[in-house]
């Protein structure tokens, strides 16, 4: 779930090709009715800097009704403490931006 052009059109590039079918949101909120709504999603990689609900909180709110979907957090503002809050939440993996292709790559591969 991301709210960033930049980061949207990287991502749709390096996993659209691989043949992933992506979903976007453009806030918390979203990222949330989307993961409620749409059955068999694999993967969330979640912008913690959302806007209306952001990625920790729509992560908790997700894990009410899905405790087994796989979440990475991901945030361009990486600070001591973000991975540890970012599990805390209920995320099961952390990636800081600007993310290297190899690593998203792997980061997917893990849990897909």
């Amino acid at each position: 779930m991301e709210d960033d052009r930049a980061s949207t059109a990287y991502l749709e590039k390096v996993l659209s090709s691989r043949g992933y079918k992506l979903l976007f949101a453009t806030d918390g909120e979203e990222a949330v009715r989307i993961c409620r709504e749409t059955p068999g999603i694999d993967l969330v990689l979640m912008d913690i800097k959302m806007p209306v609900l952001d990625g920790y909180d729509a992560t908790r709110e997700i894990r009410k009704f899905n405790k087994d979907l796989p979440i990475i957090a991901q945030t361009a503002y990486a600070f001591y403490g973000d991975s540890e809050n970012a599990l805390e939440a209920g995320c099961n993996d952390y990636l800081s931006k600007p993310m290297k292709q190899a690593d998203l790559l792997n980061m997917v591969s893990k849990y897909i």
